[in-house]
């Protein structure tokens, strides 16, 4: 199984990495692509997955963030950082409406300078959205050969449909696991299997029966790809299966073949 989105330069994860990433094997989670959110972040992604041939990284500037960056800067950075052979994707990138830590205008900026940049080197995105996919969906038009997962998906079937039908992934986290996310597990049922992708989030999300754990890790992963199991019909082993292909192909990162 790949979590094919955490946060791993979290102090509570990083501080554990090791002991971590040894629960996340014992669970069968072997991969996991870490997300950066600002600059000094951004180099911390990469640092984490040097000399650790399962972690991959994203690398971008959040719109929760990107008020307090400098706009030329932050770009030039991620572009220059784009060499480094474990980033895998721009991102994680968009817009939030809901906690309005920048306003609109700043969030767009940033939002369609990366999605730029995505379209000079060739890089998927992965994109944040809340409380915003019709903006989102607005903006992205203008970059329609961008490749694509809103991750964290936790909107509306309408609007799952509308990611859906625009070309796009969707990463679900444990919040599908939830009590009260019936809507979010009839998305998943009408997600065709080669466009979801699984993922924790962690340390946030930590999913059912285990959300009275306030961290998250990599190894939970399993309880989400549990529900998708249930929605689709299927075994976990099968959605490891379809996952990691997903994965693979997004982010083009495939394992060498066996000696």
């Amino acid at each position: 199984m790949i979590d094919s989105h955490c946060h791993l330069t979290d102090p509570r994860l990083f501080e554990q990495l090791d002991d971590v990433l040894a629960r996340a094997r014992a669970a069968g989670v072997t991969r996991m692509i870490t997300i950066g959110t600002e600059p000094a972040d951004d180099r911390a992604a990469i640092d984490v997955c040097r000399g650790r041939p399962n972690l991959r990284c994203a690398i971008g500037v959040h719109p929760n963030y990107c008020h307090e960056v400098e706009f030329e800067p932050a770009i030039q950075g991620l572009r220059e950082l784009q060499r480094d052979p474990s980033v895998v994707a721009l991102g994680e990138m968009g817009l939030d409406y809901h906690h309005g830590f920048a306003d609109h205008a700043t969030q767009k900026r940033f939002f369609e300078a990366q999605l730029s940049l995505a379209t000079e080197v060739r890089r998927p995105v992965v994109i944040h959205c809340r409380e915003a996919v019709d903006d989102t969906l607005e903006v992205m038009r203008g970059y329609s050969n961008v490749r694509a997962v809103f991750h964290c998906f936790t909107g509306t079937l309408e609007e799952a449909r509308k990611i859906l039908d625009a070309g796009y992934l969707l990463g679900f986290t444990g919040v599908i696991t939830f009590k009260k996310s019936d809507e979010l597990r009839e998305a998943v049922r009408i997600t065709a299997r080669d466009r979801l992708l699984v993922e924790t989030d962690a340390p946030y999300l930590a999913p059912e029966p285990m959300r009275k754990v306030k961290t998250n890790e990599p190894a939970l992963v399993m309880y989400t790809a549990q529900v998708v199991a249930q929605q689709w019909g299927t075994t976990v082993k099968e959605v490891d299966r379809e996952t990691t292909q997903n994965v693979e192909r997004f982010f083009r990162w495939a394992l060498p073949p066996s000696p």
